[in-house]
């Protein structure tokens, strides 16, 4: 918390002992309303205002953010920059008194002062063309911008707030419309980078929508912004890093008094902690490192898992690469806290299905990731009354995210979890199990869709519909699990219908894409994709670490997927989405299939037909195949 700007002054042990030179080193006065946490302004007694020019650079604003008591100069460097050529043309002076001719060195120092000056002028004249040019070749570049989507549409993203796992997810504190910022001042034509104070308009994510002071009404200039970038600071930054406030171009002449309009406008306004920057960086560091060992959920066989090395770490987002895999082009992305990822060891310790690696010793640099940096999952008492083989219940299908299933516990495993088949579809060997823990938000008591009007998928080729489990679990003779075993917890997650979010499509967990929660039903969030089809849509838990705030990839350098083109729609190809739907029994990918569609996808470069299932809803759980013919 600052006091002032008392924290920014000069140490005057090494300063000149002329008066001039004592002055410009003095402390600093407050010449901005620093916002404390509180919400307290803290201000110094009125003085001298409006612009400026600096002596030494001739950087022109606001009178009040220069510096010595005379607001002689823009900056510190400046001022001792002044300060030390006029303590050599004191000697220089001093000399030519003394009737000794002044030496070659005296005269450049001399000049010096004017020198820097026009250099300075020079630089300040090259900036001014440089900038020209660079307007007059800009070239529009077509990208997807947040901002502009939200602008556009009147969209509201979901707050920092709801992602715990996500950077400041836990300590976002009461960031909202109307906390005012220091930012960089674009609508400026001077040299050097200078700031000026903005206000947040609107907030979706970590992105706000920025107006500068002094504004009012006058949207014309507003901006987006990451609130976690680098270039944003709490009111008062400026003066304790002796940067320059100067105001925007455009209503430079507003105001005479600028000083004297900021203490108003500032006066009770909330800022960022001035520890802001620090917590953002600290909430970027994540514990796994590269070459660490893991077991993960094999892609191609989910009742298993395989030992996979960490190839790269991306705002907690794990590349794995199978460590058999020798070109390293055999890999499954996850983030860190992906109930999908284990310790070495943890498959033997619950009797989960493991394939042993043909590599019989470690290579060289990899050691196995420590236990305690996995998410740790409740535990269960299975003493009493628990889960048992054959028991039914409706699960979300890991291989079509938008279904939810009736499905059989196929076995019982230590420490709380179940390997569960999907019925109708599962493998003769079981390779298609998959591993869910008994707490997990992914499995739901029998008659869980029913009540909630959601629509159950029913066992593949079952002819009885619409299906009722009364007559189902008569027919195979099974009883259902009960519904005290299951996980009934419900935070108060803060999501709303219609709120934005960038979401992993787990059907291809390499992209992450511009996303819409279109429903919620307790803690699970339906997630659609903008631009896509609803069959494409994904049950997803409102915890899961694979949603994520807007402004997350721009924040950690991830890449965006932005919503399909209007012609992707139109034609439902499958091409713009890098081949993200293609059939596929792997976990990365993709949907289950009960009828067949004719579709076309461009495969490097040339377009192929393949047959693609529609979904189960579209057939209504019909086993019959048909070829739809392309229009």
């Amino acid at each position: 918390m600052f006091d002032g700007y008392d924290s920014c002054s000069e140490d005057t042990s090494s300063s000149s002992s002329s008066d001039e030179s004592e002055e410009e080193v003095a402390p600093l006065p407050s010449s901005l309303p620093i916002i404390k946490n509180n919400g307290q302004v803290y201000t110094y007694p009125d003085g001298k205002s409006g612009m400026a020019t600096c002596e030494m650079c001739g950087m022109v604003g606001v009178r009040d953010a220069f510096y010595s008591k005379t607001k002689r100069f823009c900056s510190v460097s400046c001022s001792r920059s002044y300060s030390s050529n006029s303590k050599k043309a004191s000697i220089l002076a001093r000399l030519q008194v003394a009737g000794k001719p002044p030496t070659k060195k005296a005269k450049v120092l001399q000049k010096q002062p004017l020198v820097a000056k026009l250099a300075a002028y020079a630089q300040y004249q090259a900036t001014l063309q440089n900038q020209a040019k660079t307007k007059a070749a800009a070239v529009p570049v077509e990208g997807f911008s947040w901002g502009n989507y939200i602008n556009s549409n009147s969209f509201t993203a979901a707050p920092v707030t709801c992602f715990k796992h996500a950077p400041m997810g836990m300590c976002w504190g009461d960031i909202s419309e109307g906390v005012r910022v220091e930012v960089p001042n674009t609508d400026c034509s001077l040299p050097t980078k200078v700031f000026w104070i903005a206000g947040i308009i609107k907030l979706a994510g970590y992105n706000a929508l920025l107006r500068y002071e002094g504004f009012e009404n006058d949207s014309s200039l507003d901006f987006w912004c990451n609130i976690c970038g680098s270039d944003i600071h709490p009111v008062g930054w400026c003066a304790t890093s002796g940067k320059p406030l100067v105001p925007p171009r455009t209503i430079q002449h507003k105001y005479t008094n600028w000083k004297a309009f900021l203490v108003k406008r500032l006066t009770g306004a909330k800022t960022l902690p001035p520890d802001f920057s620090q917590k953002v960086s600290e909430s970027m560091q994540y514990p796994f490192k590269t070459s660490m060992r893991v077991e993960v959920v094999d892609k191609t066989h989910l009742c298993r898992t395989r030992v996979a090395v960490v190839e790269s770490v991306i705002g907690g987002r794990l590349r794995l690469v199978y460590e058999e895999s020798e070109d390293k082009t055999d890999d499954f992305w996850c983030h860190m806290y992906s109930p999908l990822i284990h310790h070495i060891g943890w498959s033997r310790s619950i009797g989960h299905r493991f394939k042993r690696s043909d590599i019989t010793k470690k290579q060289e640099g990899h050691f196995d990731a420590p236990p305690h940096l996995f998410m740790k999952v409740k535990e269960v008492d299975a003493a009493g009354e628990w889960f048992k083989e054959g028991m039914k219940l409706e699960a979300i299908d890991p291989l079509n995210l938008s279904a939810i299933c009736v499905a059989t516990i196929r076995k019982v495993l230590a420490d709380g979890y179940l390997m569960i088949g999907i019925d109708g579809s599962e493998a003769a060997d079981g390779s298609d199990w998959f591993c869910y823990h008994a707490t997990s938000p992914s499995i739901f008591p029998v008659g869980f869709c029913e009540i909630n009007m959601i629509e159950l998928t029913p066992p593949r080729g079952y002819a009885k519909l619409p299906f009722k489990w009364f007559d189902y679990l008569r027919e195979t003779d099974s009883i259902a699990a009960p519904v005290k075993l299951f996980n009934k917890e419900v935070p108060n997650h803060g999501f709303h219908v219609g709120m934005k979010l960038e979401a992993v499509d787990l059907m291809e967990p390499r992209l992450v894409c511009v996303a819409t929660v279109t429903r919620i039903i307790h803690r699970l969030l339906r997630i659609h994709f903008d631009g896509w089809e609803d069959e494409y849509d994904q049950w997803v838990d409102c915890e899961s670490p694979d949603l994520y705030p807007v402004g997350w990839c721009q924040l950690t350098g991830y890449q965006l997927q932005p919503p399909a083109p209007q012609s992707s729609r139109d034609s439902q190809s499958s091409s713009s989405k890098q081949k993200k739907k293609a059939k596929s029994q792997q976990y990365k990918g993709h949907k289950k299939m009960t009828s067949l569609q004719l579709k076309e996808e461009l495969i490097d470069g040339e377009e192929y037909n393949f047959l693609q299932g529609a979904s189960d809803q579209e057939s209504n759980g019909s086993a019959s195949y048909y070829i739809k013919q392309e229009p």
